[in-house]
C-alpha cells in the first residue's frame, strides 16, 4: 500500500499535475517506498508528463523504457524516442529504430534519414545492435527478381540492398557482428540473408557463382548453426556445399570430415551418423589442405591408415602427417616426434628429429609431448665448475684465447661437463633446436646426449659462439690440439688466475 506521500503524488497525477505525473512515473520506473517497479505504468505516466512539457520525462523514457514495453503503444511514444535520440541518448536511438521496423514498418523516409547518423554514433560508442538496425533501415528491394514469399528477406526492410554500396555495407556489418558478438546474435541477423542466397542459388552447387562475401556468409551461418546431423537434404548441408564448391576451405574441411564420419582428431563418429565415403572425403580434405588447413592433412593421414580403406597407404599417410606437422598441428607434431623416437635405432639422428617435433608440440601446450621430451632430452645437471669460472673470463683471455673462453661460456650456458666443453665440435653439434653432445670418439667414458636450446638467450649465445668456430677445425687435429693439450691449456690459464687453484680443486 502506498504511503501518505505517494498517495498525494498519485492524486496530483490523476488530477493532471505534470510535476506529479513525472514524479509518479519515476516511482514506478525505479520503485518507490511502497510502490513496485512497473515499466508499463511508468511509461504511461511519463508519457503524460512529457505531453505537458516535462523534458525530463521523455529523457527517462528514451533512457530506461525498452522496446518490449514501448512496442505496445508505438504511435503514442514515438515522438518521445525521437526527441531522446536527437538529444544524444543512444539507447533511445536503438529503441526508435526497433519501433520503426516493427511490423508493419513505418514508411517515413525523413525520419529514417534523421535516425541514420544517430544509429551510426551509437554504434561507434559500443552499441553493437545499432549496426544491424542501421542496415535494416534502408529500403532494400531485390536486385533482379523479388525473393520468394517464404524468404524473410522478402520484407522491404530486410531484403537485398538497392545498390552495390549498400550491399557491401551490409556485409561489412555482418563481419563486425561475427567478430564482436555471440554466434546466436550473428545467426539471428545473417540467417534471413543466407536463406535468400540459397533461394537464388542454382540446384547444381558447382554452377553457383557467389561473391566472396556470400560464400563467407553461407560458411559462417553453417558453422553457427552447430554440428547438426549430416543430412544431404538439409539447409545447413546446402550452405556448406555451396561454400565448398565456391572454394571455402572451412566448409571443405567439414564436408570431408562428415563424409569420412570422423572428427578433426581422427576419431570415428557414431555408426548411426551415415555411410562412409572415403574417396569423396579425400577430395574435399585435399582441397582444404591445399588452402592451408592443417586439420585437413591430419584427417587425411588418419584415413590413409584405416584398414577398411581400399587405397590404404602408409607412405601417403606419413606424407600427410608431416604436412600437418609443418603447418603447426599439435597432434601431428606429437605423432611425428614419437614415430622418430621409436625408429631411432635405424637412424641415430632420429632422436634429433623427435626432439624437434616434440618441442614444437610442447610449445603448444601438449603435456604428453613435454613428458616425452623430458625423457628424450632431460634437463642436464648444473655445471657448477663453469659458473665459478665465468667471472674470471677477462678481456685478456678473450683476446689471447678466444676459443677457450667461448668453450667455458658454452659450458655455463648449456651445463656441459668439462670434457664435453673442451671436446665438443660446436659446428656439427648445433642442430638449431638442440645440441648433439657426442664426444665418445675422444672420451670413451662419455655418452651421447641431446641438450635442448630452451630460450632465445641460449640461441643468441650459441650463434655468437658458433661464429668464432666457423673457420676453425674443431677436430683433435685442429689448432686446439687433442684433449690433453686442451686440458693443459685450460689448467694453465686457471692456475694463472687469482682464484684458479680453488676452482681447479672444485
Amino acid at each position: 500500500m502506498a504511503n501518505r506521500e505517494e498517495l498525494a503524488v498519485i492524486r496530483g497525477a490523476r488530477s493532471g499535475d505534470p510535476a506529479c505525473q513525472l514524479k509518479l512515473g519515476q516511482l514506478y520506473l525505479f520503485g518507490g517506498a511502497s510502490l513496485p517497479r512497473s515499466m508499463p505504468t511508468a511509461l504511461h505516466w511519463l508519457s503524460r508528463a512529457a505531453g505537458q512539457g516535462q523534458d525530463a520525462a521523455w529523457r527517462l523514457i528514451g533512457q530506461h523504457i525498452a522496446f518490449e514495453y514501448a512496442q505496445h503503444s508505438r504511435a503514442g511514444v514515438l515522438d518521445w524516442y525521437v526527441r531522446a535520440a536527437e538529444a544524444g541518448i543512444h539507447q533511445a536511438a536503438i529503441t526508435l529504430a526497433q519501433l520503426i521496423l516493427l511490423d508493419p514498418p513505418l514508411e517515413q523516409p525523413a525520419l529514417r534519414e534523421r535516425l541514420a547518423p544517430l544509429l551510426d554514433d551509437a554504434a561507434q560508442h559500443g552499441q553493437h545492435d545499432a549496426r544491424w538496425l542501421l542496415a535494416q533501415l534502408r529500403p532494400v528491394p531485390s536486385r533482379t527478381a523479388p525473393p520468394p514469399a517464404s524468404c524473410p528477406l522478402s520484407e522491404p526492410r530486410r531484403g537485398w540492398p538497392a545498390d552495390a554500396g549498400a550491399e557491401e555495407a551490409q556485409y561489412v556489418l555482418l563481419e563486425q557482428i561475427w567478430q564482436e558478438q555471440e554466434r546466436s546474435e550473428f545467426l539471428q541477423c545473417a540467417l534471413p540473408l543466407a536463406r535468400c542466397v540459397l533461394a537464388e542459388a542454382p540446384a547444381d552447387a558447382m554452377a553457383w557463382q557467389g561473391t566472396p562475401a556470400q560464400v563467407s556468409l553461407l560458411s559462417r551461418c553453417a558453422e553457427a548453426l552447430g554440428d547438426a546431423e549430416f543430412d544431404e537434404e538439409g539447409e545447413q548441408q546446402r550452405m556448406r556445399e555451396l561454400a565448398a564448391f565456391a572454394g571455402d576451405r572451412n566448409s571443405q574441411l567439414v564436408l570431408g570430415l562428415a563424409l569420412a564420419r570422423m572428427n578433426c582428431e581422427g576419431e570415428r563418429l557414431p555408426s548411426g551418423s551415415g555411410t562412409v565415403n572415403f574417396k569423396r572425403a579425400i577430395r574435399w580434405l585435399t582441397q582444404a589442405g591445399e588452402q592451408g588447413l592443417a586439420d585437413a592433412w591430419y584427417a587425411l593421414s588418419r584415413i590413409y591408415v584405416k584398414p577398411e580403406f581400399s587405397q590404404r597407404s602408409v607412405s601417403e599417410a606419413q606424407a600427410c602427417l608431416e604436412r600437418a606437422a609443418d603447418m603447426g598441428h599439435s597432434g601431428a607434431q606429437l605423432e611425428c616426434g614419437m614415430q622418430a623416437w621409436r625408429t631411432r635405432r635405424g637412424d641415430e639422428l632420429n632422436d634429433v628429429r623427435a626432439a624437434y617435433w616434440l618441442q614444437k608440440a610442447a610449445a603448444q601446450g601438449s603435456a604428453e609431448a613435454q613428458a616425452a621430451l623430458d625423457r628424450i632430452a632431460p634437463p642436464p645437471p648444473e655445471a657448477g665448475w663453469a659458473e665459478q669460472l665465468l667471472p674470471l673470463l677477462t678481456r685478456e683471455l678473450f683476446s689471447s684465447q678466444p676459443l677457450l673462453a667461448a668453450r667455458i661460456e658454452l659450458a655455463c650456458t648449456f651445463n656441459l661437463t668439462r670434457a664435453e666443453a673442451l671436446l665438443l665440435d660446436v659446428k656439427s653439434a648445433d642442430q638449431g633446436h638442440c645440441l648433439v653432445v657426442d664426444i665418445r670418439a675422444a672420451y670413451g667414458r662419455s655418452k651421447r646426449r641431446l641438450v635442448l636450446v630452451r630460450n632465445a638467450q641460449q640461441r643468441q649465445a650459441l650463434d655468437r659462439i658458433a661464429r668464432l668456430f666457423e673457420q676453425v677445425d674443431c677436430s683433435l687435429a685442429g689448432p686446439e690440439g687433442n684433449y690433453r693439450q686442451r686440458l693443459y691449456r685450460f689448467k694453465t690459464w686457471l692456475l694463472s688466475t687469482a682464484r684458479g687453484t680453488e676452482a681447479l680443486a672444485a
